[in-house]
């Protein structure tokens, strides 16, 4: 195995994967947290189906760089959808399935009139359920996820106690005179990057599961915000590890396998609380 593990971390694109690959799911499980206790855990469905309709819009115009078009679509829908939260005609949950469901099927329905691919079947399932985009990924598209997951982990580590604040008592926070929709911008910003560049490991339909799967198992071992902030950080990285390994030595796809060992750790981990409840 050893052996085995050596000769394909001998190839760089391996390499590439794996930093990628953990650093997109360190990322999903910061921002995760404050999402799951926030109730916004279905925002990454929302986002990523987003991402999914303005690729398409990017595929069908022929634009050669398709972020510049992605990007800023996602980051718009997710000021859209954190601030559809605070409002009461239109509930986050409600946003979230409006936005999904119609991003969904106008990307669906770009790609099919004026998509000029020979193989669109192969290319939606591709963009749905991933595909083997994480294993070609270039030096730029690494340090693009380099410098994103710095951004993340400085927005944990500078501003913790003010997200702490806005994740459990937005009301007490804006009383002490925290600017909160500045920190609301700030985090869908963060979120809709990172949902962005999760899309060429696992794909869109699945990208909730980095963000959800985690937060949820951590929540089954520890009560404290930073303990269960901490324990999913831990849990997300070694699944996604896990299950790249497992996807390159078994050849399976990549996204659906990490998300399969995330469901593990989540049977693992409510184990481990139901027998400590006992």
């Amino acid at each position: 195995m050893s052996e085995m593990l050596k000769l394909y971390f001998g190839y760089p694109f391996v390499r590439y994967a794996m930093i990628v690959g953990v650093l997109i799911a360190l990322s999903s499980s910061l921002l995760g947290v404050s999402l799951v206790l926030k109730r916004f855990s279905f925002i990454g469905d929302g986002l990523s189906h987003v991402a999914f309709g303005a690729m398409a819009l990017a595929t069908v115009l022929d634009v050669g760089n398709d972020m510049a078009v992605v990007l800023p679509v996602t980051v718009l829908c997710a000021v859209w959808l954190l601030d559809a939260g605070q409002n009461a005609r239109l509930r986050g949950d409600a946003a979230i399935a409006v936005i999904s469901t119609g991003a969904l099927a106008l990307g669906y329905l770009f790609l099919n009139l004026f998509s000029k691919s020979g193989n669109l079947t192969g290319d939606v399932c591709s963009t749905l359920f991933g595909s083997t985009a994480i294993l070609t990924l270039s030096i730029a598209d690494v340090r693009l996820c380099i410098a994103v997951s710095v951004l993340v982990l400085l927005l944990f580590t500078v501003c913790y106690h003010r997200i702490f604040a806005v994740t459990f008592d937005e009301t007490f926070a804006q009383a002490t005179g925290m600017n909160v929709k500045r920190y609301h911008l700030l985090i869908a910003v963060v979120t809709a990057s990172v949902i962005v560049l999760a899309m060429k490991l696992v794909g869109s339909l699945l990208i909730s599961a980095l963000i959800i799967f985690p937060a949820l198992s951590a929540m089954r071992l520890f009560r404290s915000f930073l303990g269960v902030t901490v324990a999913s950080a831990v849990l997300s990285v070694f699944g996604a590890a896990t299950g790249l390994l497992l996807s390159i030595f078994a050849s399976t796809p990549v996204g659906a396998t990490i998300v399969c060992v995330d469901l593990v750790l989540f049977a693992v981990c409510s184990l481990a609380e139901i027998c400590r409840g006992h």
